[in-house]
């Protein structure tokens, strides 16, 4: 940081000799002479207008007039000559005052508006000849307005710039907040039905049939523990995104879930009271990690609410690997949806999040012939070294 200033100011100084030996090492040159280097030698300010812009304004102010004022008028120059060299001299001006509009609060711009045309209205008003004075007010004029609105169109470019930023930021933290909700509910709700429903089963029967009883608990201890440890995988994963690193100390994560442990699930399902009939298509292959995940998810969201609200205890989990599409189906011949049922959850809510993310569909309701029936298909990419057809 010390450098750049350095270097700042060894620009500002040059600036000013430079300004010097225009006014008074070359006396009898031209207007436009003058101008030209004045306008030139307003790039040594480049430095200084980062850290001070008004500063900066102020020294471009200085040296422009003093060119414009300095050097005594040469009895062969014209008067184009003469106006064109105080245009070229404020128009270095009017490019620092740009930079100010674009970069600085709205008092600080108007204040260097201000300042800078009326310094060049005083100067070109007592310097200017008579038939000229107007055309060169105009000019003057012009030139600052124009440096104003390419101010302004460049802040405003920055400005929408970062708020589209800031929106995406919001959105990206929103969708991550979803995908948290999601995940934590399809793992939470899920477990705690079979707990519920396990533990009912233990109260019931623990004075009379204390084997069932233990069995009801030891149900329970094991998903506990399946979800304290997803629960874990979660808080984990989150800390180490919050860092943006992990470290070489840190264990490995265990994998999500996936199709293949749908059978888990079902045995889970089935200590709660609920046998599930599970099919699988004969040709099984592996399927993308986010499709594989939102299936297992989908089932296991289903299968929950079969435990809590169906009042049955048999259900049919259908998956089938398709050339085009996973199919995924969970069907029950319970109560299907009632007042309390799935369908006033967010589980099913959380399932079409699942789906449309995919680009998939999801139906979900009651069968025509009694229970519930929940049906998902989820596009899969085309196996690679397969041609796509034109279509």
């Amino acid at each position: 940081m010390t450098r750049t200033k350095a270097v700042a100011w060894a620009g500002g100084a040059s600036y000013l000799l430079v300004v010097g030996l225009l006014v008074g090492g070359a006396p009898r040159a031209s207007g436009t002479v003058h101008g030209v280097g004045a306008l030139l030698a307003v790039s040594l300010l480049a430095g200084v207008v980062r850290q001070m812009p008004l500063l900066t304004l102020a020294m471009a102010l200085f040296g422009s007039t003093a060119v414009v004022v300095g050097p005594p008028s040469s009895g062969h120059e014209s008067l184009a000559a003469s106006y064109q060299g105080q245009f070229l001299s404020y128009l270095a001006v009017d490019l620092v005052l740009g930079f100010i509009v674009a970069t600085c609060v709205k008092r600080a711009s108007i204040v260097a508006v201000a300042v800078s045309v009326t310094v060049q209205f005083l100067v070109i008003g007592v310097f200017a000849h008579g038939d000229g004075l107007a055309v060169n007010e105009v000019i003057a004029l012009l030139a600052s307005a124009a440096s104003c609105m390419a101010g302004l169109l460049s802040r405003e470019r920055r400005e929408h710039a970062v708020a589209l930023r800031a929106q995406e930021v919001a959105e990206a933290v929103t969708a991550e907040r979803l995908r948290i909700a999601r995940e934590l509910h399809d793992m939470v709700a899920h477990s705690i039905g079979i707990i519920a429903i396990q533990a009912g089963v233990g109260s019931r029967v623990i004075q009379t049939q204390p084997a069932e009883a233990r069995e009801a608990l030891r149900a329970i201890e094991a998903t506990s523990r399946d979800t304290l440890s997803g629960l874990r995988r979660t808080l984990v994963s989150l800390r180490q995104a919050d860092r943006g690193a992990t470290t070489p100390e840190q264990s490995p994560l265990a994998p999500s879930p996936g199709l293949a442990d749908v059978e888990r699930l079902a045995a889970a399902t089935a200590g709660a009271g609920v046998r599930v009939d599970l099919r699988r298509s004969e040709e099984q292959r592996p399927v993308p990690a986010d499709i594989d995940l939102s299936a297992y998810r989908i089932v296991q969201e289903a299968l929950t609410n079969v435990v809590r609200h169906a009042g049955t205890g048999h259900c049919r989990v259908a998956i089938d690997y398709g050339d085009e599409e996973l199919s995924v189906e969970v069907v029950d011949d319970g109560r299907g949806a009632t007042g309390n049922g799935p369908a006033h959850g967010f589980g099913i809510i959380g399932m079409r999040e699942r789906v449309g993310l995919l680009g998939g569909r999801l139906s979900a309701g009651p069968r025509p012939g009694g229970g519930f029936r929940v049906a998902a298909r989820l596009p899969l990419p085309a196996p690679i070294g397969v041609p796509v057809e034109a279509r």
